[in-house]
């Protein structure tokens, strides 16, 4: 994520230099030397001019500077990441929810980049590509090891430009060749689907620009078309497979269904509150009874409208423990086009517990059935040099025990969107119980 909102307002972050006390010696009766945050840059200095003189080969000064940055980054956690003016590109595109490319969404596990979602109708769907399959390489290129970014360029070009990539699939012994012919892909981040009985089915996929102001035309909508039925007497809200996005957007979207009440806090070091996002009355929908379905790819913005949709009481949640991806990232623009993304603080929801490498458990448990050839999940604790979980109610409130409910009664036969979907079934019949009361 690359925005930051307090109340409406953007935040402005101002960094402070922290100064570390130096080691006092026993013996010694002088007062205690203060050690300067900058003087590890002497070395950083005389590193690079050892570099630029002594070097066999002519030296590219900014891609030294760049790789020098990259290092820096790659010492801390795996969301801080720097990016070039191409790479900074990419994640602009991504929030604006338009960019050419094959229509996947795509993460590292293990060294290989993983696809997590194809977008329905993109090249990469036409193509038969499942999420699962693994990049051996892109345009003969070797996609094993490679960083994020530098695979998202790869595949990303101009409409109408093919690329090649060969895919490992799990369950088969041969690598799929497919060439695929990149377009621009449109991200709608809402689905809506009126079902039987007055019941609203939304999939929020993404917190992108405008998800809010969607997902309000998208209520509105079905409010119009259930007005001569009764009403809307129920919603279920889909969050899985939402690998999140803008924070502002996610508090957007809490706040459609909370009147009052945290909607989620960040804490930066020693657990200092930064901000606290609270809802407000106005616009607040009917008190619908409200289901919401999670599942292991569900992660960051999107837990923190679970979290906070659980932690009010507002809703029941269904599937299983989320990511658990808790920290916040801003992005500190740098001279030349390139940018730093840096995390700087974590999420903590309403009830004070960390979200971070935690993640959101849900009232009723639902697993979904695997394929023989789908890997394991991978969840954010996982992830090498990932943040640990700060203490639940770090000055905050003392954390909420969450106590799984029973199964629902059977609801009768669910609608045909779940007839393959264990957990959309599960939920649905969740949510027939809670309109039944």
């Amino acid at each position: 994520m690359f925005r930051q909102k307090t109340g409406r307002k953007r935040l402005r972050l101002v960094v402070v230099p922290i100064v570390a006390l130096a080691l006092v010696a026993v013996m010694s009766s002088e007062a205690p030397a203060r050690r300067s945050p900058f003087e590890p840059l002497s070395i950083f200095a005389r590193a690079l001019a050892y570099v630029e003189v002594s070097y066999v080969e002519p030296i590219d000064q900014e891609a030294l500077v760049y790789g020098a940055i990259r290092g820096l980054a790659d010492s801390l956690d795996p969301h801080s990441v720097f990016l070039d003016p191409n790479e900074y590109q990419v994640l602009r595109s991504d929030a604006e929810g338009r960019f050419a490319g094959v229509g996947v969404e795509v993460s590292m596990r293990d060294g290989w980049l993983t696809v997590l979602s194809v977008f329905d109708g993109g090249p990469a769907a036409r193509a038969g590509l499942r999420p699962g399959d693994r990049f051996l390489s892109i345009d003969g290129e070797d996609a094993r090891d490679v960083r994020m970014y530098e695979a998202v360029r790869r595949i990303r070009g101009e409409p109408g430009t093919p690329v090649t990539v060969s895919i490992r699939r799990e369950g088969q012994e041969k690598a799929l060749e497919r060439t695929l012919t990149r377009a621009f892909i449109e991200v709608d981040p809402i689905e809506m689907q009126v079902l039987e009985d007055g019941v609203v089915y939304v999939r929020i996929k993404a917190f992108q620009d405008d998800t809010t102001r969607q997902l309000s035309d998208a209520l509105d909508e079905a409010v119009v078309r259930l007005r001569k039925q009764g009403g809307v007497r129920g919603l279920l809200l889909d969050l899985r497979d939402n690998g999140g996005g803008l924070l502002h957007e996610a508090v957007g979207v809490a706040d459609e269904f909370l009147s009052s009440g945290v909607i989620v806090s960040t804490r930066g070091r020693g657990g200092e509150m930064i901000s606290q996002y609270s809802a407000r009355r106005a616009g607040t929908r009917p008190q619908w009874p409200l289901v919401v379905l999670i599942n292991e790819n569900t992660a960051s913005a999107s837990e923190i409208v679970a979290g906070a949709l659980r932690d009010q009481r507002r809703a029941v949640l269904v599937g299983v423990r989320s990511f658990g991806k808790g920290s916040v990232q801003n992005v500190f623009e740098l001279p030349g086009g390139s940018a730093l993304k840096l995390t700087t603080y974590r999420y903590f929801a309403p009830s004070g517990s960390s979200i971070q490498a935690e993640g959101i458990s849900p009232d009723l448990v639902a697993e979904q059935p695997r394929r023989p050839d789908e890997p394991e999940p991978v969840r954010e604790e996982e992830l090498e040099g990932h943040l640990r979980a700060q203490p639940a109610g770090v000055r905050g409130k003392r954390k909420r025990v969450v106590r799984s409910q029973p199964a629902p009664r059977s609801a009768g036969p669910s609608p045909k969107i779940f007839a393959d979907d264990p957990q959309g079934q599960r939920a649905y019949a969740a949510l027939k119980e809670r309109m039944g009361r």
